[in-house]
């Protein structure tokens, strides 16, 4: 499934600071000006929206602890942005011409003398310096010492039940700053977390699928339970495994061989190798080599408990798994967090971009865009600009919430999926026929009916919606130039006339009604830790199926990154290199049947019985052409050879 940041932060509309200026000029789109007052540079977006005045309740104590980061914005923001568009460009001269990390520290990181300008002003406040690192300078102190450092005064502010310290204005540097700092984060100490919506199962709490199941898609109808939409439907997938998604997504003889992929989450799986290599020789995948999968992971962890770090074992397990068997000749990186929250997840982000661990990267976590900031933002897409430069791509799951109005009672997108630098992956329904023959995609949302205590009907068919793939139109993120003349102008300019940026981008694989089989180990109701299999979606699995496919791609262009892939993706965009995604693809309506055990392990506590509808993804549709549940579509047979000719 998907992990989502912390659902207690509000959100605030996206302003610019000034190196955010240039990044969104880069891509063709207005941005607001930083302010200026007192002769100090104001970076706007350091005051959170729920800090009111009519939510005020008074200035914080002076002495309490603030920990913050002021983050660089290096020799040339502009420049930087600039440069990562042209060499993401098909059209641009420049296209494909990648900078080393060292060249892109060189030409657009901080220079020393800024780093030297920054530390003493924060430490003439009183601050102490804890880090510094090539993005940020990390410091802490009282209240007294952050408010005459950054200009403003820090209050206590009621955000729904609780209270939380932020600044009453937006913070502000020094006139002789301003074009040295991108922004600073954690004035307000509101938690900056993620966390997960859908738990996986972690190692302590086994899960297991009941059957029966189907092969492939339609080979076992379940003939014993009633009709849903006038005919019987097949049993759901046991799970798909890694031959069958090579076919329905054109691998043809690719394997990613050469190519690195990188995989980010929180915290790390102790039993990842093992689990991994188990799962290949169970499943028909090609053997892991000796260090084909490594992880990079931090000195210590933190907030283990607060972040249910067990829970994200099954992310990990899930994108490694999703990545080898699409693209088994893949080198692959797990670059773990330290926590769940923002700052550790960017340091994560930061760590392969400064080292050039990998050109693609998978990432299943992410919030509601209400719950960003334009401090965080400002710094998630200066890691993406830097990436950019040097040829590394991003992938982002669009969220499994639909369009989230059932989980928020707003209509939203997810972030960082919504950032106009990364690639956001939304999610598909997928049969796969015999023989591994690709049928047809819906796009992914589920409604769910449950079989009558008579056994003779669904109960309130077609039932209540479940889950989805996010997407939709960013309320905060104008619309960036690759998606001019493919979005259609509904969609652009639902929130804003000017037109803003719709998500997704592409899709692929994400029903957990027509899933990933998974492998992991599980801890059983015994008290016994082996290992067992389930099915698993979300876009958590699309996000790493792409990034396996787009390491086909790279392999087939001889190895040459393709970096930032959007402007690619949408210039191929309505041709036969995507499957053109529709909710109904047969003309009818498509439902599987599924058995799952009350307990999650076994037959002892009984069985339910339910029919999942496909294609039924809140108020988002699939559609002709772009839709924001799928994108442009998924890959079909031949996108993977096209890039020979890029």
């Amino acid at each position: 499934m998907r992990s989502n940041r912390a659902t207690v932060r509000a959100g605030v509309s996206l302003a610019a600071t000034l190196p955010m200026v240039a990044g969104a000029l880069a891509l063709g789109i207005p941005a607001a000006h930083a302010a200026d007052h007192s002769g100090r540079g104001a970076l706007a977006g350091t005051k959170p929206a729920w800090a009111t005045a009519k939510a005020d309740k008074g200035a914080a104590a002076d002495s309490s602890r603030v920990n913050a980061r002021v983050y660089l914005a290096g020799r040339d923001a502009a420049g930087l942005a600039a440069y990562a568009k042209a060499v993401a460009d098909p059209s641009s001269p420049q296209y494909g011409k990648y900078l080393t990390a060292e060249q892109a520290q060189a030409r657009y990181g901080a220079t020393k003398a800024q780093v030297a300008a920054v530390r003493s002003w924060l430490k003439s406040a009183g601050l102490t310096v804890t880090s510094v690192t090539p993005h940020y300078i990390a410091v802490s102190g009282d209240v007294a010492a952050a408010e005459k450092a950054f200009g403003t005064q820090l209050h206590n502010f009621a955000k729904g039940s609780k209270t939380y310290r932020a600044p009453a204005a937006s913070a502000s540097v020094p006139a002789g700053l301003k074009g040295a700092v991108l922004t600073v984060t954690g004035l307000d100490n509101a938690p900056h977390k993620a966390n997960h919506k859908e738990q996986l199962p972690p190692p302590d709490a086994v899960f297991k699928n009941a059957g029966p199941f189907s092969s492939y898609y339609g080979s076992r109808t379940a003939s014993t339970l009633p009709s849903a939409y006038g005919q019987k439907v097949p049993y759901a997938v046991k799970g798909y495994t890694g031959k069958q998604l090579r076919s329905a997504y054109g691998a043809g003889k690719y394997t990613g061989k050469g190519v690195r992929i990188a995989i980010t989450d929180a915290y790390a799986s102790p039993t990842i190798a093992y689990d991994a290599a188990n799962y290949a020789k169970q499943n028909g995948d090609k053997a892991w080599k000796t260090s084909q999968l490594r992880q990079v992971l931090p000195a210590d962890y933190t907030r283990t408990e607060e972040c249910g770090a067990a829970g994200w074992y099954g992310e990990e397990t899930l994108d490694v798994e999703a990545v080898h068997a699409v693209a088994p000749d893949a080198n692959v990186t797990y670059v773990g967090a330290a926590s769940c929250y923002d700052d550790d997840l960017l340091d994560s982000l930061s760590k392969i971009v400064d080292s050039h661990l990998a050109d693609i990267v998978s990432n299943s976590w992410g919030d509601i865009e209400a719950n960003q900031t334009p401090d965080l933002a400002a710094a998630y897409d200066q890691v993406f600009q830097f990436g950019a430069v040097e040829g590394i791509g991003f992938y982002f799951s669009s969220g499994d919430n639909g369009d989230e109005v059932a989980n928020t009672g707003v209509k939203q997108v997810d972030t960082p999926a919504n950032s106009a630098w990364v690639t956001a992956v939304g999610g598909t329904s997928l049969a796969v026929g015999k023989g591994d023959k690709y049928l047809w995609e819906t796009g992914w949302g589920t409604e769910k009916a449950n079989l009558s205590a008579d056994g003779k009907s669904w109960t309130d068919f077609p039932g209540a919606y479940t889950s989805g793939a996010g997407g939709g139109t960013s309320k905060t993120v104008p619309q960036p130039y690759y998606q001019k003349g493919v979005v259609p102008t509904g969609l652009a300019t639902a929130n804003n006339a000017a037109g803003n940026r719709v998500v997704p981008d592409i899709a692929a694989i994400a029903d957990p009604n027509t899933g990933f089989l998974v492998g992991q180990t599980q801890s059983f109701p015994d008290g016994t830790q082996r290992y067992s299999e389930y099915r698993i979606g979300g876009t958590s699995l699309a996000a790493p199926v792409i990034a396996a496919v787009q390491a086909l791609a790279q392999e087939a262009r001889g190895g040459k990154a393709i970096g930032f892939a959007n402007p690619s993706i949408y210039s191929k965009y309505g041709s036969k290199l995507y499957h053109d995604v529709v909710d109904k693809p047969t003309g009818k309506d498509l439902a599987v049947a599924r058995v799952d055990f009350v307990n999650g392990v076994d037959a002892s506590g009984g069985l339910t019985y339910s029919v999942r509808s496909l294609g039924k993804d809140s108020s988002l549709k699939a559609v002709k052409g772009y839709d924001d549940v799928t994108g442009v579509g998924s890959p079909a047979k031949g996108y993977v050879d096209s890039y020979r000719r890029h």
